[in-house]
């Protein structure tokens, strides 16, 4: 299991490996009957299809040049650790605690928050986002200023 306390940190590919990791993703990208992975005295173990499945999405983005953290769901995080996932500051994620946007715990003077909250927000404000913009092509569209 792992410890709540333990600090997760991104993995960035190493600037020689990029073509390694891209044969990977390609490999990992084919649908194979039963994934196994064989250790160095040719034990073989059958993957399972949920671990394959993140195998596949973590090469995928790394593949694309995106760092990977690993982060348990029902993990609590400080307030620097959520302003980094959602790429605000650190005071502009207090304002929205502040205002109940985000729903957070205290422990001490500190607040936590925990990760299936801050996913849950994260998700509403880009589908918004999304909802936004597909408004304005719309409108620039219909007033000629947008071209396909």
């Amino acid at each position: 299991m792992l410890n709540q306390k333990a600090s997760f940190e991104s993995v960035l590919i190493p600037e020689q490996k990029p073509e390694e990791i891209a044969k990977l993703e390609r490999i990992l990208s084919h649908e194979f009957a039963q994934p196994k992975l064989v250790g160095s005295k040719g034990e073989e173990i059958v993957i399972p299809e949920s671990i394959y499945s993140i195998f596949r999405q973590i090469m995928g983005a790394m593949a694309s040049g995106q760092a990977i953290s690993l982060v348990p769901h029902n993990h609590e995080l400080t307030t620097q650790e959520a302003a980094d996932i959602l790429n605000v500051s650190r005071p502009f994620l207090i304002k929205l605690l502040d205002q109940g946007e985000i729903p957070c715990i205290k422990v001490g003077k500190h607040r936590r928050i925990r990760l299936e909250d801050l996913i849950f927000y994260k998700q509403h404000r880009d589908n918004k986002r999304r909802k936004h913009l597909d408004r304005l092509i719309e409108i620039t569209e219909e007033a000629g200023l947008y071209e396909a």
